[in-house]
């Protein structure tokens, strides 16, 4: 049995390790975890001995294939509680997070099953993610970022870099969402800032705000 803490470490370093595929360091998971470097040691220790984690002191970190599909289980839970959440109890974008941080240690899987069938088997979530499925694989989004766009170029809005709810608050009251087409018309030299097409609407956004849209391109 894993526990709610040891999938919380699974999942770090799933993303930290592009999949929990490349090595990351102990400090990394301690940062993005907000604990101590002796925290994460003694944790990652106990994956090792569970055969859900590689561990090599100085070597840092990567997910073994059950680590990797367990870690993948989790977040197809959580994803899928944030559809379920915005799509059928009406929840905003930016409330689902903390929510869904709870759900998705819930362990039936039969009950994960029926949840992806009642949804109709989404393949993203309400920020744009992909929802993998059953055995950890995730669909292909092609996808890029609204900074690395020249202008003139112009796609659908799909997915966020940066997830937090300020961020999305900000983007509802720039009405920019999920499915918006997007069109780059000018890049200020200055500060990077971009003004943009929004459907029919013209907007300016800073260079933060670019670095964290993603658009699909025809």
């Amino acid at each position: 049995m894993v526990t709610q803490s040891e999938e919380n470490y699974l999942k770090t370093i799933y993303h930290l390790g592009k999949q929990g595929v490349e090595a990351v360091s102990t400090n990394a998971i301690a940062e993005q975890m907000e604990t101590k470097a002796s925290s994460v040691t003694d944790m990652v220790k106990k994956l090792a001995e569970k055969d859900l984690a590689n561990y090599v002191k100085y070597q840092g970190v990567s997910l073994t294939k059950v680590g990797r599909l367990t870690a993948a289980s989790v977040i197809r839970k959580h994803r899928l509680w944030e559809v379920f959440l915005v799509n059928k109890l009406k929840f905003s974008w930016d409330e689902v997070h903390e929510v869904a941080e709870q759900l998705e240690h819930i362990k039936s899987e039969q009950l994960i099953d029926k949840l992806d069938e009642f949804l109709d088997f989404p393949k993203v979530d309400p920020h744009g993610d992909a929802i993998p499925d059953k055995e950890g694989n995730f669909a292909k989004i092609s996808k890029k970022l609204l900074s690395e766009c020249a202008s003139g170029e112009e796609g659908i809005f799909v997915g966020v870099k940066d997830s937090s709810a300020s961020f999305l608050q900000y983007l509802d009251k720039q009405h920019i969402s999920l499915g918006d087409k997007i069109k780059i018309l000018h890049r200020e030299e200055f500060d990077q800032s971009v003004e943009i097409m929004v459907n029919s609407s013209l907007l300016n956004i800073s260079q933060k705000t670019a670095t964290n849209i993603y658009l699909q391109q025809k």
